[in-house]
């Protein structure tokens, strides 16, 4: 691939399967993976490139529908769909995850159609107590010996903090590419954001820390960014696949300038901390660290205490990206967004925040009745 900084993105982000499968001529063991649990550095420490594996809005579920019903999640049905339809052969491995009852069926199901001749499940705890950290540890304990086992060497502790070292310094560049939308107007779309996550999750992580460098560069070079518009607004929710929610938002006089949303912040915020046992480091950030809906915290004295806990985070991002306004979205069936959205809601209205609520079906054209009420709001916060 010639291109370089915000046009490969846009190029991998267009033909992500097409790169994986340039990825695999050169000689590359492709790892594939579901959600953001599976420790991607104990992968790329056995010379593994790990790839997310995600849905399409564009392509119509046909074969999918024959093994799962169509009240779950359309996101993972669109998985599975398209590993049935031999659309994701360039998989070598699977890196399954309990993120929430729908995932943990899918993984399932997705290796017993396509039959990986590596196959992990991590069961992940729901709540992030004392007991849970050597819960999880123990799980990645299980998880290094299957791939052990399977490769036929061994896991080298100090290859291992090597990589931590790669992916915190990935994630040191993500932040440094989001806060570049801190300005107003801000230097990079949220749609020109979200291309580059997709691009980073499709890429091994040498390519992808250099892309991000050559973006970086290029964007605060760049004369013809963002225009200055009326709303600030902060993206939460469903992990998204495409751009189209964001194209449609920034298509009206709105910018998003920041996300909370597991292919976007929710991935690569958080660094790994640099501990004896790298395991250690491991499962704090992958169990607690990582804020998503599915997992709980201790409870607190109060509803709002427990809200600051769950939720404090998205305050500060908030106020450090100078947010007006949030767009609260899943997708249609997904209980563990859904249900987090009167929690969440009621936490803006307490902060003096205007949120919107958008349920969406996973295809583009269910996007457009979508627009009026997004319009509207923006209107309302301007």
């Amino acid at each position: 691939m010639s291109s370089k900084g915000l046009a490969k993105a846009k190029d991998i982000y267009a033909n992500r399967a097409g790169r994986v499968r340039e990825l695999k001529a050169e000689g590359k063991k492709i790892m594939g993976y579901v959600c953001a649990y599976p420790p991607l550095e104990m992968v790329t420490a056995m010379d593994y490139a790990p790839i997310r594996v995600i849905g399409s809005m564009d392509e119509p579920i046909t074969k999918a529908d024959t093994q799962v019903a169509s009240i779950i999640c359309p996101m993972l049905r669109s998985m599975l769909d398209l590993g049935m339809k031999g659309k994701a052969d360039f998989v070598e491995g699977f890196i399954g995850a309990h993120t929430c009852d729908c995932t943990g069926k899918f993984c399932h199901l997705y290796q017993y159609n396509m039959q990986f001749p590596y196959y992990h499940f991590l069961d992940v705890p729901h709540i992030a107590h004392k007991a849970s950290f050597g819960f999880m540890k123990a799980g990645f304990q299980l998880f290094q010996k299957t791939l052990e086992a399977h490769t036929g060497k061994k896991l080298d502790p100090d290859r291992l903090k090597e990589e931590v070292k790669k992916h915190n310094a990935q994630r040191a560049l993500v932040r440094e590419l989001y806060g570049l939308r801190k300005q107003d107007p801000p230097l990079l779309s949220g749609s020109e954001n979200l291309q580059i996550m997709l691009a980073l999750l499709s890429i091994p992580i040498e390519e992808g820390s250099g892309m991000l460098k050559d973006i970086i560069a290029e964007v605060k070079a760049r004369k013809d960014g963002s225009k200055k518009k009326a709303a600030r607004l902060l993206l939460w929710g469903s992990p998204l696949t495409e751009t189209s929610i964001i194209d449609m938002i920034e298509s009206l006089n709105a910018n998003v300038v920041m996300d909370d949303i597991c292919t976007g912040t929710r991935h690569f915020w958080y660094d790994v901390e640099m501990t004896s046992d790298p395991l250690d480091g491991l499962a704090k950030r992958y169990l607690d660290d990582l804020k998503c809906p599915r997992t709980f915290r201790e409870t607190t004295s109060s509803f709002e205490e427990d809200q600051e806990v769950r939720f404090g985070y998205i305050k500060d991002y908030a106020k450090e990206w100078n947010v007006n306004g949030v767009i609260l979205q899943s997708m249609k069936y997904c209980d563990t967004h859904g249900y987090e959205v009167p929690a969440i809601k009621a936490y803006f209205d307490r902060l003096g925040i205007p949120s919107l609520y958008l349920e969406h079906e996973y295809t583009m054209v269910a996007l457009a009745p979508l627009k009026t009420r997004v319009e509207a709001f923006i209107e309302m916060i301007s």
